[in-house]
């Protein structure tokens, strides 16, 4: 395997605690009421906009212009993205590790590109990934494959080649649709039903469990 391919949170970062304070700033704004932190895992991974209308009372939809409740949540995000959050305890030295094994990394996260480039570059050294990408206007989410395209073709490696390393089933799928090797992990957000149902081929337990797929 040439490319080890990291979704962000809940695989590289532990980002819940950060993001569910800010969703619930939002709903606080607008007069909703919180959600519970332990409720989160559930609703991240799939883009903010999903992520708020998740949060949002059901009953409220049909009249909410939920769009103003995204932005609210975006403002307070970017107060509170490293109040919290931190890496994953040993996946700072995997990185390390994998890149002086001339292994090619790289982030893609459904996570805004801004926020992602910005968590990257925080809580990271700045060679550990070759690219940094999270979701674009222009370009489907996953688990739509187009990114994955984009980014081996930037590698220079081929599909068969990555590794996608994530900790939900949308992270699995991805992988799967786009080619790549479907690595899963149990210290994140989901279960590992979640993981083996979305086609996980790899199941890992501790960050450093992923330096025996080299």
């Amino acid at each position: 395997m040439k490319a080890f391919i990291f979704d962000l949170d809940g695989t590289l970062i532990d980002s819940l605690a950060d993001i569910a304070e800010a969703v619930n700033r939002a709903l606080d704004q607008h007069g909703f009421p919180r959600q519970p932190v332990e409720c989160f895992p559930q609703l991240i991974g799939e883009g903010v906009g999903t992520l708020v209308e998740r949060a949002v009372p059901p009953d409220a939809l049909h009249t909410l212009d939920i769009s103003s409740v995204i932005a609210d949540y975006q403002h307070h995000y970017a107060d509170t993205w490293r109040d919290k959050t931190k890496p994953y305890d040993g996946i700072t030295e995997v990185i390390s590790a994998l890149r002086s094994r001339d292994i090619k990394t790289a982030v893609l996260s459904n996570k805004p590109d801004h926020f992602t480039k910005l968590c990257c570059d925080h809580f990271f050294a700045p060679d550990s990934f070759d690219i940094v990408l999270g979701a674009r206007e222009a370009v489907p989410r996953k688990p739509h494959p187009q990114a994955g395209f984009e980014l081996a073709a930037e590698l220079g490696v081929s599909l068969n080649e990555c590794l996608y390393i994530g900790d939900s089933g949308l992270d699995m799928a991805f992988a799967v649709n786009s080619g790549m090797l479907p690595v899963g992990v149990l210290w994140g957000f989901r279960s590992e039903s979640e993981l083996r149902a979305h086609g996980a081929s790899r199941l890992m337990v501790t960050p450093q469990e992923l330096l025996s797929l080299i």
